[in-house]
């Protein structure tokens, strides 16, 4: 009998080392993880609540990660740099109010989309400017890297002033270091209610598509993705972290 229990107590001993190794060397349980690049200066879409990266964008990549059964992680960096990173091999994938364009296309891939959003101008209450066409030759701020940036390329004459945050645009504009402003519509939005004399103007720069980048040719997370993807659509959980985020006007 004390054999028997000798050589039981041994195995418990055992089987506990090798539990313990395997937790301290990334057991089967681990999740992996889901590495999104994103810059976090865009409200409502990815911003710092705290120490914490809130918004859309990383809520919906929360739902991606557990639907994929994977832990997301969130790395904040330069807008013009999430690209970079999801090339590279840095991040896994870019979600960052990213807007869907041709040239973008050439050197990543995107998911289905999932938000629809605009360009739209800011200026200061009783501006002259009243729409794309009084752009002309006037100072135009804009987040460096983003689609605004790309677009009033297009302005006849307009001096471009491109700033790494699109709260230093809109700064810039306040202190009548610039005309106008060509950002995003919700994260404008966010940027007016915080400042006074300031309104955005009805006229749309451009209407845009927002989606999920992946490295070229990943087809397998992509299509994890999309997958995804539909079926937060379908159960109604993008609905609900839009509006979690932008409410009804």
């Amino acid at each position: 009998m004390k054999k028997i229990t000798r050589f039981t107590a041994a195995v418990l001993a055992i089987l506990m080392v090798l539990s313990l190794a395997a937790c301290g060397n990334g057991g089967k349980d681990e999740k992996t993880k889901l590495i999104m690049a994103t810059n976090a200066e865009f409200p409502p879409y990815e911003y710092y609540e705290g120490d914490e990266i809130v918004g859309i964008d990383a809520d919906i990549m929360k739902a991606v990660a557990e639907e994929l059964g994977m832990e997301l992680q969130i790395e904040d960096m330069a807008f013009d740099s999430v690209l970079v990173a999801v090339q590279g091999g840095k991040a896994d994938v870019g979600a960052a109010a990213l807007t869907v364009t041709e040239d973008r296309k050439k050197n990543v891939d995107f998911s289905d989309t999932y938000a629809q959003a605009t360009q739209v101008i800011i200026v200061k209450d009783g501006s002259e400017i009243t729409g794309f066409d009084s752009l002309a030759g006037k100072s135009i701020g804009v987040q460096l890297g983003t689609t605004g940036d790309i677009y009033v390329e297009d302005v006849e004459g307009a001096t471009i002033e491109r700033y790494n945050k699109g709260f230093e645009a809109v700064q810039a504009l306040t202190q009548g270091k610039i005309d106008a402003v060509v950002i995003d519509s919700e994260p404008a939005k966010a940027f007016i209610a915080e400042t006074q004399g300031l309104v955005i103007l009805d006229e749309a720069f451009t209407d845009e598509e927002y989606a999920l980048a992946v490295a070229k040719g990943n087809e397998e997370l992509l299509g994890k993705i999309n997958d995804a993807l539909k079926k937060l659509k379908d159960d109604g959980t993008l609905d609900e972290i839009v509006a979690k985020y932008i409410k009804a006007e």
